[in-house]
């Protein structure tokens, strides 16, 4: 699955798409090649404030047990009900279906220590 150009990508894997002052949050495809099956996700409850660097919950496979990251300062809007039955979803499609959380954005600017997809693509080769 080639990597999306319409968000952009941390150093921690996670990909941030901005749209009308929301940022939507999922794992990227190598993540997710990483962790291998997708056994269960845990996100912090909607309402939460989240900056930069704080964790949005974890996600565990049969391999490990991994944090989220938010690249922006907001409050959790939305967290992605689907993922509690079916996990899986994030092996499956991870830049749609499988997305984790949904911020509503205080602050983006957090957004520029991230990096474009051709970018992170160069930095996982």
């Amino acid at each position: 699955m080639s990597t999306p150009d319409d968000r952009v990508y941390s150093e921690t894997h996670e990909w941030h798409k901005l749209e009308d002052g929301v940022v939507t949050v999922g794992l990227t495809t190598h993540a997710v090649d990483q962790l291998t099956d997708i056994t269960f996700v845990e996100m912090r409850e909607p309402g939460t404030h989240v900056a930069p660097g704080d964790p949005l919950g974890e996600v565990e496979s049969v391999k490990t047990t991994s944090d989220v990251y938010s690249a922006v300062e907001g409050e959790i809007s939305e967290v992605n009900t689907e993922l509690g039955d079916n996990p899986g979803l994030i092996n499956e499609d991870p830049y749609t279906k499988g997305w984790l959380v949904k911020i509503r954005v205080d602050d983006d600017s957090g957004l520029s220590s991230c990096v474009s997809a051709s970018d992170y693509d160069s930095d996982i080769a």
